[in-house]
């Protein structure tokens, strides 16, 4: 998903999703605020608290497992078998 910015078939919704996971994701390269107050008013604007609270929720798991498979280095798609 590096090049959603450019793809033109997102919807506004799912490019402040994935925006969102792209900041949250990348915690550590920014300095200052990790979300900005914009970004989360653009999230509000699409998304119920229940809705945004799923998305933190789904963002937070994949960034875990990223970082699981990382560490194992357990490339991803690989089955267990």
């Amino acid at each position: 998903m590096a090049a959603w910015q450019e793809a033109p078939y997102f919807s506004s919704a799912e490019r402040a999703a994935l925006s969102l996971a792209e900041h949250v994701a990348r915690v550590a390269d920014r300095s200052g605020e990790a979300v900005p107050d914009s970004l989360w008013d653009e999230i509000a604007d699409h998304f119920s608290e229940a809705e945004i609270s799923g998305l933190l929720m789904s963002i937070g798991i994949t960034n875990l497992f990223n970082r699981l498979n990382a560490t194992v280095k357990e490339p991803a798609g690989q089955r267990w078998g």
